[in-house]
């Protein structure tokens, strides 16, 4: 059931983001001069051919399999060419050219996730929440630290902190770094001051950096707004859906215990796999009674008890207009903000994946297309601005992956491109294949521990 809501998602995200991709290719080889034998949205089968005007006749294809799509250009490497078309075959046009074309690619990933920012930026206020210490528990780094519950944090070693993402970003840089994170905060009285959170230890800050970890570790929890047990989406064929219960129902209390919000109904019902519940549900103003049998899921190696429900839609509505850090900008100040928030993200994975390789940062990040496709389904639930923020991640992401040195990805490529250019001539096809062997054997390896990761933290299809 929720297999395929996931599954679904990460279709839609794969074939939009990986054709994006693959036009980038496309429109900058055609441009410069390059012949396009096909261009094609979707592998195997083609359901669906037109075959373009004259010169080239380029083939455009739509495919059995929605998993991204691909670019065919004239290659000398492929078989014979036509005399005639020598002059536009790949390995033909000079160096700058190809080396265009290959980046081509990992940028239009980048506008794409620019454009994405600009539309969410400027059609609404986009809410972003303060970066306010919550709760802080006694004896931990945070508390050993200074910081208290109700402190702002303003900056992190010198960098400005806006709102709760730049706050994360900034204290996994600075564990993940030296340990040191020099903070400025202004506490709930208005008064200024600075504290130094400080992780000595390598293998501890390591283990900060897990998935869901690095506030857990340090002892502090951000400020969170309160949400009431509202049911979101009710998902089709779920216990709660055969159940009768709709979007909009108020949990009222479970087995006579009272409901405050969506996070302790949450709690309630994944303490209890398998197991029958009591709910009472408002309605229209009216209360009701149903039974209910959980159902029993694992989530990151433990069980729990699941009703396949969203929480609440619109939680931007719970956020009081004193946490919000307010941005409503027009057209020019929304695409600034999207160009540097898509620069930070994009500069955030490189520097953290150097890290991951050098060991400062846990490999246990890395996902697989399971936990993808999980984050997917989660962010469709959530709604489309949610599932809109995803897309942009992983547009990013894909930019970013595609432009690293390995062969067998287009920043390899672009290398071999560059070597040619320097040495005045192309690398000999078996220097070519063993690039190609070990890109592909890195690519297994990262791939290997990321299915890994997503098997043994329980995101396997149920």
């Amino acid at each position: 059931m929720e297999f395929g809501w996931n599954f679904l998602w990460f279709i839609v995200a794969v074939s939009l983001l990986v054709t994006v991709h693959e036009f980038g290719h496309f429109w900058v080889a055609r441009r410069l001069g390059f012949k396009v034998l096909r261009f094609s949205v979707g592998f195997g089968k083609p359901l669906f051919k037109k075959i373009g005007r004259a010169p080239d006749h380029t083939e455009y294809v739509i495919a059995m399999l929605p998993l991204g799509g691909y670019v065919r250009m004239l290659d000398e490497r492929d078989g014979s060419v036509d005399p005639a078309d020598l002059p536009r075959a790949f390995g033909r046009k000079a160096p700058w050219k190809r080396i265009l074309v290959l980046l081509a690619g990992p940028a239009a990933n980048i506008v794409f996730a620019i454009l994405v920012l600009w539309g969410v930026f400027w059609a609404s206020d986009s809410v972003r929440v303060k970066p306010v210490i919550d709760n802080v528990v006694v004896g931990m780094p945070a508390a050993v630290a200074g910081l208290r519950s109700g402190d702002e944090l303003r900056t992190i070693n010198g960098e400005q902190v806006e709102d709760q993402l730049d706050a994360a970003l900034g204290l996994l840089d600075a564990i993940s770094d030296d340990g040191d994170a020099r903070i400025e905060v202004r506490g709930h009285d208005g008064s200024e001051r600075s504290v130094t959170l400080a992780v000595a230890d390598p293998a501890a800050r390591r283990k900060f950096t897990e998935p869901n970890q690095l506030n857990r570790s340090l002892g502090f929890d951000f400020w969170m707004p309160t949400i009431p047990a509202e049911l979101g989406e009710v998902i089709a064929d779920g216990p709660a859906a055969k159940a009768g219960l709709k979007t909009g129902d108020l949990i009222v209390s479970v087995n006579g215990a009272p409901m405050r919000s969506f996070l302790e109904f949450h709690g309630y019902i994944r303490a209890r796999p398998d197991q029958s519940v009591l709910l009472v549900v408002r309605r229209g103003g009216e209360e009701f009674s149903r039974r209910i049998q959980t159902v029993r899921d694992v989530e990151q190696g433990k069980v729990i008890g699941r009703l396949y429900i969203a929480s609440p839609r619109n939680l931007d509505r719970f956020v009081p207009d004193a946490m919000r850090v307010h941005s409503a900008p027009g057209p020019i100040a929304a695409l600034s903000a999207a160009t540097a928030e898509a620069w930070q993200m994009t500069a955030a994975h490189a520097k953290f994946f150097g890290r991951m390789l050098t060991g400062k940062i846990s490999m246990k990040n890395l996902s697989s297309p399971i936990g993808i496709a999980g984050f997917a389904g989660d962010s469709a639930h959530a709604g489309p601005g949610n599932y809109l923020r995803f897309l942009v991640l992983i547009s990013l992401s894909l930019g970013f992956l595609n432009l690293l040195p390995i062969p067998i990805l287009d920043g390899g490529q672009v290398v071999f491109v560059v070597t040619e250019w320097l040495k005045g001539s192309p690398l000999s096809e078996r220097a070519q294949a063993l690039g190609w062997h070990a890109g592909l054997l890195m690519l297994v390896l990262l791939m290997g521990v990321a299915v890994f990761n997503d098997l043994s933290s329980g995101f396997v299809p149920s």
